[in-house]
């Protein structure tokens, strides 16, 4: 937790000077509730899951400053402040990492890998959690090779369960941050946040 935790950190005590340790405290009460619900997360077969614990202390975030009377708008510009400073490159060989997985995607070791992460992803690790399909035909991914259909969201899941599935879009949005950060462009018809039937990631390369 405290790999993310930091950057939640700079962000309230940035926005909120006054009650930036107060709100911090009320941060960690919300996230310690929300803790037995991704329990599952940190050992789950399905690797898509393992991302629910930060979205848990994203949404204790939510529930802290809508508490306070946040309107919608202020949640969203300071959450989607937190998410895009947790996700760009922290360095030069950051960048390059980020940059490199589909520039692999060719070479006949990546689609091995890729092919054993599809079987992982498409098996649902818990009921709470993500169900994906992996595409490798290259007509239904513009080229690329690769592209993911979500059917299951296990981020929607849980913001649905604590009644902030309003809320839920504002993680979509960061979707085309990292794709960019990927040197690729996100081409999507729509999210299950959204009221789509699944999430569709399809990408370009960015010329």
């Amino acid at each position: 937790m405290t790999q993310f935790k930091k950057y939640f950190a700079v962000s309230i005590k940035a926005r909120y000077p006054s009650i930036a340790e107060s709100l911090l405290v009320e941060l960690d009460k919300e996230f310690d509730l929300l803790r037995h619900d991704v329990k599952f997360a940190a050992t789950s077969s399905n690797p898509l899951d393992r991302r629910l614990t930060f979205c848990a202390y994203f949404l204790a975030l939510i529930k802290v400053l809508d508490n306070h009377g946040e309107s919608f708008e202020q949640i969203r510009a300071v959450s989607l402040e937190v998410v895009k400073e947790y996700v760009k490159p922290k360095n030069v060989f950051h960048q390059f990492l980020k940059k490199l997985p589909p520039k692999l995607i060719k070479f006949r070791i990546a689609k091995a890998a890729l092919t054993l992460l599809a079987k992982k992803v498409g098996a649902k690790g818990h009921p709470d959690g993500f169900v994906a399909r992996m595409i490798f035909d290259e007509k239904e991914t513009y080229g690329l090779g690769y592209g993911v259909d979500i059917h299951e969201c296990g981020i929607c899941k849980l913001f649905n369960k604590h009644g902030y599935n309003k809320y839920a879009p504002i993680l979509c949005e960061v979707d085309e941050v990292t794709s960019n950060l990927a040197g690729l462009k996100l081409i999507r018809s729509g999210t299950i946040a959204n009221g789509a039937s699944k999430c569709d990631f399809r990408y370009a390369r960015l010329k």
